[in-house]
């Protein structure tokens, strides 16, 4: 059997989880937040009250948490890419019967809320050009992505089991920093976005739990082959207007890292904790390769730590489009 069609016939025999795996990790739609809770009402009388509350908190914010915070948003309103990645993986279908289908779905109108909150926020706060920050959006979702997964199943949850708890950082964060700031309603927005990205990446997580059970092998070596090349942001294309496809991504990485948003080392520590979450030391029936690629992963983070440890990041501000410089 193919290697294609090994990893369709074992994404057909978890579909029967599927559904309960939803109602443990995704919360129904009439029972989650919305962004209308975190933001002023616009019906209320209070409104224009709300909104110069939050002009005059933003003014307490500098201009690399601006940059951090324009980036993280744009990176969540490219979700239409990630959906349309996801639908196209083996085993997975639009139809309403695939339960895999319905999965990305219901998992898509979820993450949906996190643009959709932060890119308000951003708006009333009078701090960044709006126009500059949605031509970088649209780039980005026009230009696509390639994080090196094709339509692999065990690939894609790797991925995303990984990147999912690298949001979560990056959100924690920042709420952190706006709390210390004084801004409360920021971070309690920030702090429940990070909360959801927990809850997804424990999902993608024990789905690659489940396919380590019935396919062993194959699921380390789909392990080491993401972690060989790297697990690459959603957001490697970011640019602004008139840039080529990419030419923001570095200078926005170099800013999270500069304020401690995430870091070389958060990369590490992620790597490490999916080790030890799946166990791999521990799991048997494994081919003389996949023993091979075991010993490979248990070794990277070390490995990994004393290069991250030896990272220079620029100390000067780049200066982007989306944010007004910080000496105005």
């Amino acid at each position: 059997m193919s290697l294609k069609n090994k990893r369709l016939e074992v994404m057909r025999f978890l579909e029967k989880d599927v559904d309960a795996l939803i109602q443990k990790y995704l919360i129904p739609v009439d029972k989650i937040w919305q962004p209308s809770d975190f933001l002023p009402d616009s019906e209320g009388d209070n409104f224009f009250n709300e909104v110069t509350e939050i002009r005059e908190l933003a003014k307490e914010l500098p201009y690399d948490f601006w940059v951090v915070l324009v980036g993280d948003m744009i990176t969540e309103e490219a979700l239409p890419t990630y959906e349309s990645w996801l639908m196209d993986v083996e085993g997975v279908d639009q139809v309403d019967t695939n339960p895999w289908g319905k999965w990305v779905r219901q998992w898509t109108g979820e993450e949906n809320r996190h643009g959709d909150v932060l890119n308000k926020y951003l708006y009333l706060s009078g701090r960044v050009n709006m126009r500059e920050i949605e031509i970088t959006t649209q780039h980005l979702i026009t230009d696509g992505f390639d994080i090196g997964t094709d339509r692999d199943p065990y690939k894609n949850f790797v991925y995303t089991s990984f990147q999912e708890l690298a949001t979560y950082v990056s959100h924690n964060r920042v709420a952190k920093l706006a709390k210390a700031k004084g801004n409360k309603q920021l971070a309690k927005m920030c702090r429940i976005i990070s909360g959801d990205e927990m809850r997804h990446h424990n999902a993608y997580s024990e789905f690659v739990e489940r396919i380590f059970k019935v396919d062993p092998s194959q699921m380390m070596l789909a392990f080491q082959y993401m972690m060989k090349q790297k697990i690459v942001m959603p957001a490697q294309f970011l640019r602004e207007s008139g840039d080529k496809i990419g030419t923001a991504f570095e200078e926005f990485s170099n800013t999270a890292q500069r304020i401690g948003v995430y870091t070389s080392l958060d990369y590490v520590d992620i790597l490490d904790k999916l080790v030890k979450r799946w166990e791999i030391d521990k799991i048997t029936n494994l081919s003389d390769e996949a023993e091979k690629a075991r010993d490979y992963l248990i070794a990277l983070p070390a490995r990994m730590m004393r290069l991250a440890d030896r990272m220079k990041v620029p100390e000067n501000s780049f200066q982007f489009k989306w944010v007004e410089p910080a000496t105005k």
